[in-house]
């Protein structure tokens, strides 16, 4: 009976273990998804900002 106690609770604790994986790599996954859309975001900022300051440069040309 022991074995087969001691056989349940390893077969359980490498069950549980591998959950644990699974979700820390979720959560990897997860964590590299919102690094890709804060670069994502700021580029489009970096990009709307070069825009806006190459209007603004023009503006001032035509001034002059």
């Amino acid at each position: 009976m022991t074995l087969f106690t001691n056989g349940t609770i390893d077969m359980y604790l490498m069950q549980e273990e591998l959950a644990r994986a699974q979700m820390s790599a979720r959560l990897g996954e997860a964590q590299q998804l919102r690094r890709g859309r804060h670069l994502v975001m700021a580029s489009r900022l970096s990009r709307k900002a070069e825009l806006a300051a190459q209007r603004a440069r023009l503006a001032v040309a035509r001034a002059i």
